[in-house]
């Protein structure tokens, strides 16, 4: 049962931020943040409910550049290998502390996964008051850290999708690369995702956006080994899109960090993993 879910928007850094949220308002205040091309719907219902009753005001949201938030059209496409971007993670963890005002929360219990790690990464660095505690999943403190297989990179470079039906053709292509080898494929949610994306907001210069600003942004390394703030960092084993040496590295870089690994787990969030996941997090927001 879904126990609070609206879909707002809200004027933040700039540009607009569309957000729902799940859950007790009165409860932990805790912001998910997804990851490269990446939308909201991308956190699944089932998974916020989840943590909503764990005690937690769950807030899901669309990045600068993806879903129904502003997409910086007007950047163009950034050239591959370039180091000017229009943006860098900096200003994508502004977007977030700028949400996280425009809830009226003092500061927020922060999960990202993938690109949305990095931003939460960033976020706690740049932004430290705002963040109670941090949860980096399937992530990394730096692009040349932990690189992506051959097989992982030529997903990323995978020529746009002509229309809707190729768009689920490519989804599913790419997470039978990169999802969890040691759980089934659930190719009936990649396809509803997929194409709901689709609908939502289909535009590949906006991810190609995002992934100028990981380039651009460098490596956090240094600076996270002065972070304070309470961190967990969860992986999966048989990721080959940022692998399980990202994770290392983070927990490494983060004085205090714990660090959990999950056998058979690839670049994704499987189903049957959602009960561990909850667990750690909750253990971890509680704490």
């Amino acid at each position: 049962m879904i126990l609070f879910l609206m879909t707002q928007r809200a004027a933040v850094n700039g540009i607009e931020i569309v957000y729902d949220s799940f859950g007790s308002p009165q409860a932990r205040p805790l912001l998910l943040i997804m990851g490269l091309g990446a939308q909201l719907i991308h956190w699944d219902e089932g998974f916020c409910e989840l943590l909503a009753e764990q005690g937690h005001h769950v807030v899901r949201f669309d990045n600068r550049d993806a879903g129904e938030s502003t997409h910086l059209h007007e950047a163009g496409v950034p050239e591959f290998g370039s180091p000017a971007s229009p943006y860098l993670l900096a200003d994508m963890a502004r977007d977030a502390a700028g949400l996280i005002d425009a809830l009226g929360w003092t500061a927020a219990h922060v999960v990202g996964a993938s690109l949305g790690g990095m931003i939460a990464q960033q976020l706690a660095l740049d932004h430290p008051g705002r963040v109670r505690t941090l949860t980096s999943i399937m992530s990394t403190p730096g692009p040349q850290v932990s690189p992506p297989t051959p097989e992982a990179s030529a997903t990323l470079m995978s020529a746009p999708p002509a229309d809707r039906a190729a768009a689920i053709a490519l989804a599913q292509k790419t997470w039978a690369v990169i999802g969890s080898p040691g759980y089934d494929l659930d190719t009936e949610r990649i396809a509803r995702l997929a194409g709901l994306a689709y609908d939502r907001a289909h535009d590949p210069a906006g991810t190609a956006r995002q992934l100028a600003a990981i380039l651009a942004s460098g490596d956090r390394t240094e600076r996270l080994a002065r972070l304070a703030v309470p961190t967990l960092v969860l992986h999966g084993e048989e990721d080959v899109l940022i692998p399980v040496a990202g994770g290392h590295a983070t927990a490494a870089a983060i004085p205090r960090s714990r660090l959990v690994t999950f056998p058979g787990m690839g670049h994704d969030l499987p189903k049957p993993l959602w009960s561990r996941f909850v667990e750690e997090i909750t253990k971890h927001t509680a704490g």
